[in-house]
């Protein structure tokens, strides 16, 4: 039963997320998002159908961090989405492995256009349908959504989700808690799941896969020299997670740099008080000659230069 009190918050989250996604500038938007909005959304689910910044529509729950930052922000991942928006044309070929709700499928969809396509690869069911609802919602039948998982080799995998607050971090590195959900799921090597036309023209390839990454990478490396001279190819790396599954950041690097690609950092931060200004000033990738020794999102491009 609703209070007078829990009416007036509802209210208080509606006015102030309208001033966090449509408000011009950024005062007083980080700290609202982050002390107040985001908590709120999370503890007090709200399950809509709404419209991004550009103009798409995804059905969201926001007791999930990437629904509920859709929901709150409009945007997901401000700086890769960006980068994509610069790097995605007509006719080309968007490759999304872990392709979660399907924003970014839904988002390189428009940027394709009806003359190319998105291949949108998912090990969960769960979201695998969520794919599937959102590329109806905005009438992308350019979308092939693939229910499957990667790996460098055929194998049946087991993923574990730790918290339905982010039910991206389905992972199949090991955890020892108690785990909201498991499920299992068939691997094949990347280029397996792709038809010949979609590897052979893939502009992107995006790569997040919690920690699986080490595998997913093997498995396309023999494909590497069959791909487009300008194919550019994005892989989240989480160096923890790679070793618990025996991989490691310095092999992932050295494939890439034997295939002809330099390394570059997009800024990636989940933190809700750095989506105003992120959203508002996205970063470009830019050369990364470091070891990498966090979570980072590394871009792969045969360009070489300082910034992509």
């Amino acid at each position: 039963m609703s209070t007078p009190l829990s009416k007036l918050s509802e209210t208080m989250v509606t006015l102030g997320r309208r001033y966090v996604r449509d408000a011009p500038g950024t005062v007083g938007k980080a700290a609202l998002a982050a002390r107040f909005l985001n908590p709120r959304l999370r503890e007090h689910p709200r399950r809509r159908v709404v419209t991004d910044l550009y103009g798409h529509r995804f059905a969201v729950d926001t007791q999930d961090l990437i629904q509920r930052y859709v929901y709150l922000f409009g945007a997901w991942e401000p700086h890769m989405t960006r980068w994509l928006r610069g790097r995605l044309g007509a006719g080309d070929v968007f490759v999304d492995v872990g392709a979660n709700v399907g924003y970014f499928a839904v988002l390189g969809a428009g940027l394709v256009g009806p003359r190319g396509r998105v291949v949108a690869i998912e090990a969960s069911p769960a979201f695998h349908d969520r794919v599937l609802r959102n590329a109806e919602l905005n009438g992308r039948a350019n979308i092939r959504a693939v229910n499957a998982a990667v790996s460098d080799a055929h194998k049946r995998l087991t993923f574990i989700l730790a918290s339905s607050n982010n039910m991206g971090a389905n992972s199949i590195v090991p955890y020892d808690g108690p785990a909201e959900s498991t499920f299992e799921a068939e691997a094949s090597p990347l280029p397996e799941l792709l038809e010949p036309a979609e590897l052979a023209e893939a502009r992107v390839i995006k790569i997040d896969v919690e920690g699986a990454e080490g595998g997913v990478v093997r498995g396309l490396a023999p494909a590497l020299d069959r791909l487009r001279d300008d194919v550019e190819i994005a892989v989240e790396v989480t160096p923890d997670r790679m070793e618990q599954l025996g991989d490691s950041v310095e092999e992932l690097m050295k494939t890439m740099r034997e295939a002809g690609f330099h390394a570059y950092r997009l800024v990636n931060e989940y933190a809700a008080d750095t989506y105003p200004g992120a959203i508002r000033s996205p970063a470009p990738p830019v050369r990364w000659r470091e070891p990498v020794v966090g979570e980072t999102e590394l871009v792969f491009s045969r360009i070489d230069a300082e910034t992509l």
